[in-house]
């Protein structure tokens, strides 16, 4: 892990050098997009930017005569193009950008329309939404009621397996009243209703994708082989290629029913390392950059030409125990090692003092966070008191999975030597991004670092899909929590029409949460972003995703 750490002050210096002589020789290392769907193979190693790099540098065109293509550096690849088949947030936006939903959030996460144009509550489990007309996919089919009935229908049809299904799975059925008209009946009242419908993952599919998807799965493969490769959205923007692992080209919509996009392409490529990211920035290779690390803040403020964009989050960063196995089964070892490591150190240490300490799951801009609540505190004396009554006096040895995201890095690091103070031997294992989801969701890890984005905004879904046993693996629950009570609340707080019963119901969950320990809740970040004085109108959604709708490219 030393040697890793240097080579992170060297490589930035190496690769403005190597920059500067390619731009000089003028090489040519262009690569074409295959589309394959596969999981990302990380940074290609390549960080000589490609031929068109000088002219990303002038003014945002590209080679093919001025055209303004946006160029993105960020950490790691999406697993898949389809909306409903990922939970990832490299997924999330891209979807974003290629489908539309019913509903959107806006930056004050307030409810607006978007291919729904307007909608109404018809009694206390109907929901009436009226739709956009004359919207076409494109692959040229139309938009309408049969198509949003088709979309929430394979959310929720076993074969598919939909891991969002828990965003819909309250829908007992909809109701196609004309080609314009759609009624939402659920099986309770369901409150947070409307903000699931703004969720990324309830994109809009067109019919004759999720039919060819349908022929993929009925031929043996499994659902999202087709979408995966082939998105077929109304959104902004469209695929133009995909090299897995190395970079992904959206183009514009042109037949966008909304504004049209203000750049012809966004491209986002793969730069696993925070210092090549900021270099590709300072030398106008890359317009935006995500993230940036606490530890490089300063170093970016400090860029002529550039600025760091902050926006506080609905998100969570947490250390998750697989309490499927031992001896992570037994709450006494997950509070022991809650109170051996001290968040406050990872927070001032690590993330340089940005965002702020978690008590629980929740954000406080989320709604039914409760202020109340307590957290675990930092005690190792108490600590090692519980591991004396689990029997684990002695200790034990295990493993904390992360990704190649550098702060979960020095996470790990972290945590690995504090837990050596309880006999515990922690071995670390950085995994590529693809598998690392894969691999948590199936279950194989003891201990893991990673991140949830409460993105409707809602406790219901900060909660339910992380936390209650309908969603264990894929879709959320990646500590595999089974608890009967905290179920029970979940289940309740999701039916509640009433607000202050219904916060009710989410103290005691929150409060369940702090004592059961299925992971240490560390904080709430800030996302860091780099981006180009050039770069006009970007904005990052609370939600975690960046924003490139109304985006230009000034001189």
């Amino acid at each position: 892990m030393a040697g890793s750490k240097r080579l992170r002050w060297v490589f930035p210096f190496l690769v403005i050098v190597i920059m500067l002589f390619v731009s000089a020789c003028s090489g040519n290392s262009g690569s074409s997009g295959s589309g394959e769907n596969k999981p990302p193979e990380g940074n290609s190693g390549n960080t000589t930017p490609p031929e068109t790099g000088n002219k990303y540098k002038e003014e945002g065109k590209t080679a093919e005569g001025g055209a303004k293509d946006l160029v993105v550096a960020w950490l790691s690849d999406p697993p898949s193009m389809d909306p409903h088949m990922s939970t990832d947030q490299q997924t999330s936006v891209m979807t974003t950008h290629i489908y539309d939903t019913l509903l959107k959030h806006d930056k004050d996460l307030k409810i607006q329309p978007s291919l729904a144009e307007s909608w109404k509550a018809v009694d206390d489990v109907t929901w009436e939404f009226k739709l956009r007309q004359g919207i076409k996919f494109i692959d040229g089919s139309v938009f309408n009621a049969e198509v949003v009935k088709a979309n929430i229908d394979r959310m929720l049809d076993p074969k598919v397996a939909s891991p969002r299904a828990g965003l819909v799975d309250m829908v007992k059925e909809v109701k196609v009243i004309d080609e314009n008209t759609v009624q939402f009946v659920t099986a309770y009242p369901f409150s947070p209703l409307l903000a699931h419908l703004a969720h990324p993952g309830v994109g809009m599919v067109s019919a004759e994708g999720i039919k060819q998807d349908y022929e993929k799965v009925n031929a043996g493969e499994k659902a999202g082989a087709y979408l995966a490769q082939n998105p077929a959205g109304t959104g902004t923007f469209k695929l133009d290629n995909w090299n897995p692992g190395q970079e992904v080209k959206l183009v514009r919509n042109d037949d966008h029913w909304g504004e049209k996009a203000k750049v012809d392409s966004v491209t986002f490529k793969v730069v696993s390392e925070d210092g090549t990211r900021i270099a590709e920035l300072e030398t106008g290779y890359a317009h935006v950059i995500d993230p940036v690390s606490p530890s490089s803040i300063s170093r970016v403020e400090g860029l002529d030409g550039a600025s760091l964009n902050r926006q506080a989050s609905l998100s969570l960063s947490y250390i998750g125990f697989n309490m499927q196995k031992k001896p992570f089964d037994d709450v006494r070892v997950r509070q022991a090692l809650s109170m051996a490591i001290n968040k406050d150190e990872i927070i001032s240490g690590i993330y340089e003092g940005t965002g702020i300490p978690a008590v629980g799951p929740l954000a406080p801009n989320v709604n039914g966070y409760d202020a109340s609540v307590k957290p675990i505190e930092h005690n190792m004396e108490k600590a090692k008191e519980l591991m004396k009554e689990a029997g684990l006096e002695k200790g034990f040895s295990t493993t904390i999975w992360t990704n190649d995201n550098p702060e979960r890095i020095k996470i790990a690091e972290y945590v690995q030597s504090k837990l050596k103070e309880l006999n515990v031997e922690v071995k670390i294992e950085v995994m590529e991004w693809g598998a690392y989801l894969a691999q948590t969701a199936e279950g194989k890890h003891d201990m893991f670092v990673l991140g949830w984005s409460t993105v409707t905004a809602d406790a219901d879904y900060g909660l339910y899909l992380v936390f209650h046993s309908a969603n264990v693996g894929e879709p959320g629950n990646r500590t595999f929590t089974k608890d009967a009570e905290l179920d029970r609340l979940l289940d309740e707080g999701r039916k509640e029409n009433d607000p202050a019963k219904r916060l009710a119901l989410y103290q005691q969950a929150q409060e369940k949460l702090v004592e059961l320990a299925p992971m240490l809740y560390i904080h709430h970040q800030e996302y860091l972003d780099g981006v180009s004085d050039k770069v006009k109108g970007y904005w990052r959604h609370p939600n975690g995703i960046m924003q490139f709708h109304g985006v230009s490219i000034e001189p």
